[in-house]
């Protein structure tokens, strides 16, 4: 037999464009083939997956994007919107009332059935305080609000304004950014359904990330021609324009977005978030009261949140809540924490009992669990706060992105629709010409 045959054989299949087979019997090529065959196979699937999600879910994900990014900025805007509950009248040679003297003052205006009460501590001294309280609605008149404000001036420890912040059965009674709030955690349903709407609003937010991940399988070029998909071609026909933005605004969205809708769904679905991530990490219980002995120091929370500050110290004191009606437990969280900075988050919320004056349970990015962490990073995360005003402008960029998700998907299906249907009567005139 001639040992040049093999040679002979394998230098004639290169030189006729044949590839050597595999030990398998399968050229590389056709391995490759079956292989990318199979790609298209699980991306016709996803396609659908993320074709139905999107038109089932896109104007919802639309009114929560556009919410959200206003909500990015709720502070600004409701200061603007409502400067005579903000901004504070100074008497002259007036001097600031203690933190005792407002929150004594905020325990004795409250509305009755206040079931929990706090407000953010104003960073200039020209500022009321405003309070928020949450009331039970069975105590409530139907003029009345589950949640209103009532503005404290700093020097005179006087009420100088009251408003409803969420109205007890009508929307449109809600506060501007009140009503931003409800449309965006429960479309408003919750008005007459008790937590439904926030139920609802989670389990929409665990699918538009399911359709956010199929969208990202749709993005991965099987080519390889990463070009193709990270930008816009240019002096392109209306449908390539469109396809175009859709894809590059999906991919460039696409992380915030995973990051606002799963912060979203602890939002609204916090006790079965909490129950997935024990499955990884432990999570710290709740701090509660213990029985009341001694001396009662419920009166002196301000002296209670000094204390507890020598033993916690840095920060400037940002929030303060009432101590709850139940069990005497409030708290105190401190802003721009200095040894709290190489973590990012720097802000120390410590939970204090009313009674004792014990600190009983310290919060921050230093301490606890990793799931601890995890779930100390959702709300930071939600509103873009974790990172400053880059955080927040890219989660206000996000928000606005997803009408133009809704929008350019919705044109892109319409177009393959009209394309299908041209095709359909293509095929159907041919059919018809009568063979020769």
């Amino acid at each position: 037999m001639d040992r040049r045959v093999p040679s002979l054989v394998r230098s004639e299949s290169i030189s006729s464009g044949m590839a050597p087979f595999t030990q398998g019997g399968e050229s590389p090529q056709l391995a490759g083939a079956r292989r990318l065959a199979v790609l298209k196979k699980r991306r016709k699937f996803w396609l659908e997956v993320h074709l139905w999600l999107g038109l089932g879910l896109g104007l919802f994900l639309s009114v929560f994007g556009i919410t959200g990014a206003l909500l990015v900025f709720q502070s600004e805007i409701d200061h603007w919107l409502n400067p005579a509950l903000y901004q504070a009248t100074v008497p002259a040679g007036a001097r600031l009332n203690t933190l005792d003297e407002i929150m004594a003052s905020a325990q004795r205006v409250a509305p009755p059935g206040w079931q929990s009460a706090g407000a953010e501590v104003p960073a200039r001294p020209d500022e009321n305080y405003v309070f928020g309280y949450w009331m039970k609605r069975p105590t409530l008149a139907p003029e009345q609000g589950v949640s209103i404000n009532i503005a404290i001036n700093p020097y005179t420890a006087e009420v100088v304004g009251r408003r409803v912040f969420y109205h007890a059965w009508n929307p449109l009674k809600h506060c501007f950014v009140g009503f931003l709030f409800k449309l965006h955690y429960s479309l408003l349903l919750s008005e007459h359904f008790d937590d439904a709407g926030n139920i609802v609003v989670g389990f929409m937010a665990l699918f538009l990330v399911v359709s956010a991940l199929a969208g990202l399988i749709l993005w991965w070029p099987l080519d390889g021609k990463w070009k193709r998909t990270l930008t816009i071609k240019k002096n392109s026909g209306r449908v390539r324009f469109n396809h175009d933005l859709h894809q590059t605004t999906g991919f460039y969205s696409l992380l915030v977005l995973l990051v606002v809708l799963v912060s979203g769904v602890y939002f609204n679905l916090p006790d079965q978030f909490k129950w997935m991530v024990e499955r990884f990490s432990a999570l710290t219980p709740e701090a509660v009261a213990k029985p009341a002995g001694g001396k009662d120091m419920t009166g002196d929370p301000g002296r209670i949140i000094t204390h507890a500050h020598a033993l916690y110290p840095g920060g400037r004191l940002s929030y303060v809540s009432l101590p709850d009606q139940r069990t005497r437990v409030f708290s105190a969280c401190f802003e721009e924490v200095p040894e709290l900075r190489p973590h990012v988050i720097d802000t120390r919320c410590l939970m204090l009992d009313g009674s004792s004056g014990e600190v009983l349970q310290v919060s921050d990015s230093a301490r606890g669990s990793a799931g601890d962490t995890f779930m100390l990073w959702q709300w930071p995360l939600h509103s873009g706060k974790a990172f400053g005003w880059t955080g927040r402008i890219l989660v206000f960029l996000c928000g606005l992105a997803c009408p133009l998700l809704f929008t350019t998907g919705v044109i892109r299906w319409l177009q393959k629709r009209r394309a299908a249907s041209f095709a359909e009567q293509r095929r159907g005139r041919l059919a018809g010409i009568p063979h020769a």
